[in-house]
Formats: structure tokens, C-alpha cells, sequence
């Protein structure tokens, strides 16, 4: 599906002079409260929620292309961005129902893409639980309800991302080796579904297709893949890729992130750039709760610069442009 030129200028707007999206994700909501939580006896406050987004949003949206924030905390952070910085705005509740395994997505219930447009979305994100090979009845209600985000994304012309966890609907441990082995084939099995015209999305926000933890040269005792294997598996989800793509950091650390991503470039790997959150800033959370925004800014400003630039410097050697992905792909 061709991009409209307002598509292509937003999506300019959200990448870097070299058309690569290097983004800070953290539009963390639920996730947020309990890395917070961790450092205090009280529940956080949606103030400390929302000042703990704004200085980062000052501090590191400098050396960012673009930030995805989310409108219920993060709308504050928001207007504290450096000059030339993109905004995504994420459109999903956070968390999911645990009641059951469906983990059926729901949009905020006050929010609309004309809203978040409206705030100064340059791009709406929206995140998605899919277990490829579960249910059908499931994962026909989640592509219709993706089918229609698309859609009032097209109708106000805005980029639509849309970010895939993928999960299992029986093995609850996503760490795990079990998980591990399923893995690969339920990432790349849904970026060939979401890759579909009919959904209207413009990049897919997506996981490397391994537990980097599993393979050889990565992890620790227990090796599920060879370098080598792992390297196919980079290489069929660059097949499997109808669209352009970035990768999520999914919490894992700095470094290891920034050893995945020369990996899948070396692998074939042809990915846009990334949303990163956890890797770059969680680190400023533990000072800020015990001693104070000055205490949180100091580790932004030297371990969280440092995380944030290293990963601009391999983006530099391993992403390619979302406008060359975007014209192969149509």
C-alpha cells in the first residue's frame, strides 16, 4: 500500500537525517509502577508517573529521532521535547485481562486517533498480544480490531505502528526454554499476517525472533541455537517482513541489545531502527525514587546519554532506511 506524502512527512519527522527511527519508548504505564514500586512502600503517584516522564523526555529526547509517549501519563513529557523530536503516542490500554488467555486489546476509552493527533501525535502506536497458532475465533476478533485502528488511522492520515508481543496461549513463561523453543516461529508467523494491506500500518514494532539468552555466543549454560541457526532465524523473519520494521528492546539490557542488533544486521537482518525504553532509562528510576529528580537526571545524563548514544552509533551500521523498506515491500 503506497504512503501518502502527509504519511511521509510525519514519518520523516519521527526518523533522523538518515531515515532511520532511533526512538526512546516509554509509554510504560502498568510496568512503570512496578519498577517504581520496587523503590517505595506507597503505590507511585500518577505526578511522580508523569515528572519521571518529563525528565526523561528533556534529557534524552536530544539524541533521539522521536519518543514514544503514552496520553494518560505522558502528555506532560510531551511538551518538553528537544526541537527536531517526533512524538508517537500509544492508543492501548495497559496490561491486559488476566482472567483468561485471550488478551484481547482494547483502545483507551477517552481517546481517539483524532485525539491523539490533535495532541501532537506525529504517529499512533498501538500494541497488540497475538499467539499466532492459538485460538482462531481469538485471532480473527484481534485482526478485526486491528482492521479498524488502521482504518481511523488512514481516515486522519497519521502512521500507524503497530508492536506484537507474542505469547502462548498454554505456556505462561515467556523466559522460559519451552517458550524459547516456540518463539521464533510465533513472531515471524504474526509479522506475516500483520503484514497485510487490509490492516493499514505503516511500520511493525516487533521482537528479535529469538531469546538471545538461548543462543550460542549470548546466553549462559543452555544453548538452544547455534550462531548459525540463529542467523536462519533472522533471516526468514527478514522474509517474512512485508513491511518496514523496527525492534523493541522488550527490557532486556543495553549491551545485550546493542550486540542483537549487530547480529541481525549481520545475520540479513533489514530492519529500520528501534523503540528502546528499559535498555536506555530504567536505570534513572532507582535514584529518582530515593533521592530525587537531580539524583534521576545525573544518571540520565551520563549512563542514560551513554546507553542512548552507543545505540545511535550502531544504528548507524546496521538500520536501513524505512523509505527504502517501504518502496521494496509495495
Amino acid at each position: 500500500m503506497k504512503m501518502t506524502e502527509q504519511k511521509k512527512k510525519y514519518m520523516d519527522r519521527l526518523s533522523n537525517q538518515d531515515g532511520i527511527i532511533s526512538a526512546l519508548a516509554f509509554d510504560q504505564r502498568g510496568a512503570l509502577k512496578k519498577l517504581m514500586g520496587r523503590y517505595s512502600d506507597e503505590v507511585p503517584s500518577a505526578e511522580k508517573m508523569a515528572e519521571i516522564k518529563t525528565i526523561v523526555a528533556e534529557e534524552l529526547t536530544p539524541y533521539a529521532s522521536s519518543i514514544l509517549l503514552d496520553p494518560e501519563y505522558g502528555l506532560p513529557a510531551s511538551r518538553h521535547l528537544a526541537k527536531d523530536t517526533g512524538l508517537l503516542l500509544a492508543y492501548e490500554k495497559t496490561g491486559y485481562d488476566v482472567s483468561s488467555n485471550e488478551r484481547l486489546p482494547d483502545c483507551l476509552d477517552t481517546w481517539s486517533v483524532r485525539r491523539l493527533k490533535k495532541y501532537g501525535a506525529d504517529a499512533v502506536k498501538f500494541l497488540l498480544y497475538y499467539d499466532a497458532y492459538g485460538n482462531e475465533e481469538t485471532n480473527q476478533k484481534k485482526q478485526a480490531y486491528i482492521e479498524r485502528v488502521g482504518a481511523e488511522c488512514a481516515g486522519e492520515d497519521i502512521p500507524f505502528f503497530l508492536e506484537i508481543l507474542s505469547y502462548d496461549e498454554k505456556v505462561t513463561d515467556t523466559a522460559s526454554v519451552e517458550y524459547a523453543r516456540l518463539k521464533p516461529h510465533k513472531v515471524i508467523e504474526a509479522m506475516k499476517v500483520f503484514s497485510a494491506p487490509r490492516f493499514g500500518i505503516d511500520v511493525l514494532k516487533v521482537e528479535v525472533p529469538l531469546n538471545m539468552n538461548y543462543v550460542e555466543g549470548f546466553g549462559g549454560s543452555e544453548i538452544l541455537y547455534t550462531a548459525e541457526e540463529a542467523r536462519e532465524w533472522f533471516a526468514l523473519q527478514e522474509e517474512a517482513a512485508g513491511l518496514p520494521y523496527i525492534y523493541l528492546s522488550a527490557g532486556v539490557s543495553a549491551d545485550l541489545f546493542c550486540r542483537t542488533l549487530e547480529f541481525a544486521k549481520e545475520a540479513g537482518a533489514e530492519f529500520s531502527g528501534v523503540l528502546c525504553g528499559r535498555a536506555t532509562w530504567a536505570g534513572s528510576i532507582e535514584p529518582f525514587m530515593k533521592e530525587g529528580s537531580e539524583a534521576a537526571r545525573e544518571w540520565l545524563r551520563n549512563e542514560g546519554r551513554n546507553n542512548i548514544q552507543t545505540l545511535n552509533e550502531v544504528l548507524e551500521r546496521t538500520a536501513v532506511p524505512w523509505s527504502e523498506k517501504a518502496v521494496r515491500k509495495q
